[in-house]
């Protein structure tokens, strides 16, 4: 990359986010600290209001942008969604362009904007590689704009066939396995974190309230506490090659997640919440898939195996 095709990224860079470190533009541009001081220097010099402060970073003066186009917080909060959805239903080409096409698209927010943004990066993921289901989408807005505001919402959600409950939450974040969006909050009803699939709301109302940022776990933590105490698991399989071709898109529906390719064999991530209901699923395959771990879905397979054998011994006379 040129100086001038650099510091036009820098600028880009400097307005994507409220306030930037030297050393986060230099780990960026693969650049010294040095150089990143000389050319901020230049940018100052040609006329770029950029706001130097000690031991905190650069901010670019409130006002300034790079014309013409401006969005409105929704249609960010949409694109960033997209770029979430992109990192799993695309290669490494089309992702490095969506990242920088969303890098400029946060340059002309306002400083408010930014920081609503920078929130809902951190706690929204997508673990499986199908979109989410139609019914899905029209809370998806409210449930951003509710987690980068930090506001409770309340719910009206069907929780079973027959029964609808009435919930506050205060959202930690948006999820997606298993075919499906899930948002997880901490439920005052229940007292404790609880995971509600998006498309059993039926009504969603953003109330006044706020919460503290650091009330909770982040996204990320919150899911990896959730496998490490065996509420959700993972789970990982090794099917033959010529198997896991005719496999197709069973494997979305049981919470796949990615899957590995070695020598005749393919490896398969899954996360579930029910290992015998996965199991039952792994059965109709039966040699011809292994299950590496857990070591507790080893012995439910076994248990599943005896029990269709003791099912067709035959009848003594």
């Amino acid at each position: 990359m040129n100086r001038i095709d650099r510091l036009h990224a820098i600028l880009t860079h400097l307005q994507s986010k409220k306030r930037v470190t030297a050393q986060e533009v230099a780990d960026r541009f693969n650049i010294s600290l040095r150089t990143v001081y000389r050319d901020v220097k230049a940018l100052e010099e040609s006329g770029v209001p950029v706001i130097g402060e000690a031991g905190s970073g650069y901010t670019i003066m409130e006002g300034y942008r790079l014309p013409p186009v401006m969005f409105t917080q929704e249609e960010a909060s949409a694109l960033l969604l997209g770029a979430k959805l992109t990192e799993h239903l695309s290669d490494e080409s089309i992702k490095k362009h969506f990242n920088a096409a969303l890098f400029k698209i946060k340059a002309v927010l306002r400083s408010s904007d930014k920081e609503h943004m920078d929130q809902l990066n951190d706690n929204i993921a997508v673990f499986s590689r199908l979109p989410a289901d139609d019914s899905a989408g029209r809370y998806l807005v409210e449930l951003q704009k509710a987690l980068g505001d930090k506001k409770e919402i309340h719910i009206r959600y069907q929780s079973g066939k027959d029964a609808v409950t009435e919930r506050s939450l205060e959202p930690i974040g948006l999820c997606h396995y298993g075919q499906a969006w899930h948002l997880i909050g901490w439920c005052k009803l229940r007292n404790g974190y609880r995971d509600f699939r998006v498309s059993r709301i039926q009504h969603l109302q953003i109330l006044d309230k706020t919460f503290e940022a650091d009330a909770h776990p982040s996204l990320r933590e919150y899911m990896e506490s959730m496998i490490s105490s065996s509420e959700l698991q993972e789970v990982v399989v090794r099917f033959d090659k010529t198997t896991a071709r005719h496999i197709g898109n069973q494997k979305y529906y049981y919470g796949y997640v990615r899957e590995e390719a070695k020598d005749d064999y393919v490896y398969m991530y899954y996360v579930t919440t029910h290992l015998e209901y996965f199991g039952r699923w792994l059965l109709t395959y039966t040699h011809h898939v292994t299950v590496e771990s857990p070591e507790a879905l080893v012995t439910i397979m076994r248990d599943l195996s005896e029990e269709i054998r003791q099912h067709y011994l035959p009848v003594n006379a």
